[in-house]
């Protein structure tokens, strides 16, 4: 019997299975979780229902997160197949690509750094206050994705690691918000992976290889490692856990310094 066996959990932001969306929804499905999807466009329906099929679910539903009715739509949608749910997982980013390539002053400018705000970070909020009356009372975890850039500047990260700094900052204003509803609220801040999304990064090729040589672990994480972190996070067993950013990167954000071993 799995830990999240009779939990309904509700992932937003799947689009391939080269994910770190799909590791979670393939580790909670493994738990014994039910699982619900969203689309963000019609171009890709065909392929999250696939995905979705292949972790036991037929709940696949319409929604664009810069959309407030579509977010209304989608859980007047859901209440259709669930009268409540115990897990929302938010894995969501966008900045436009002139953002993130380049020095971030000569990159950054309105319209971009409030995209990117938006989408990465307020749709999260925006996810919580309108699904709330379906998480009261189910002891609910709500879960979203962070990463290292929120802390600490990095190359052509620009925008996004303010973004992923809001978020971080959301996860703890919504876990003392939601702490009296008996709803906890958390993040992982996953290393470098080579999902699809990643691979508009540029330099990722040489950060995966500067991550795996300078982590205590000596390696990369993989989404299976991800994933089933979120499942920790998400069950009961964590039921005293809220307002956190766990690091799923292999140790990488402890190190001050790396140098290269003496031959």
């Amino acid at each position: 019997m799995g830990i999240l066996e009779g939990k309904r959990a509700v992932i937003v932001g799947l689009a391939s299975n080269r994910s770190i969306a799909w590791g979670i929804a393939r580790a909670l499905r493994s738990q014994g979780a039910e699982l619900a999807f969203n689309y963000q466009t019609e171009r890709l329906s065909g392929r999250v229902q696939r995905m979705a099929g292949a972790v036991d679910s037929d709940i696949v539903l319409p929604l664009d997160v810069s959309q407030d009715r579509q977010i209304d739509d989608f859980y007047d949608s859901l209440a259709a197949h669930w009268d409540g749910f115990d897990i929302l997982v938010h894995s969501v980013a966008y900045a436009p690509a002139d953002q993130l390539t380049g020095r971030y002053l000569d990159a950054v400018d309105r319209e971009g750094f409030i995209t990117a705000h938006d989408i990465s970070s307020y749709s999260f909020a925006a996810l919580a206050k309108a699904g709330r009356p379906m998480m009261l009372g189910r002891q609910a975890a709500l879960l979203t994705l962070s990463y290292l850039g929120a802390m600490r500047a990095l190359p052509s990260y620009n925008v996004m690691g303010l973004a992923k700094a809001s978020l971080e900052a959301n996860v703890r204003f919504m876990a003392y918000d939601l702490g009296p509803d008996g709803i906890r609220v958390n993040a992982i801040s996953a290393g470098p992976i080579r999902t699809l999304a990643a691979s508009g990064i540029k330099g990722l090729r040489q950060m995966l290889a500067h991550v795996s040589e300078a982590a205590p672990l000596r390696r990369n994480v993989t989404t299976d490692d991800v994933g089933n972190a979120a499942s920790f996070l998400v069950s009961d067993l964590a039921a005293g856990i809220t307002g956190e950013v766990l690091y799923v990167d292999a140790g990488y954000n402890i190190v001050g310094m790396h140098m290269q071993a003496s031959p």
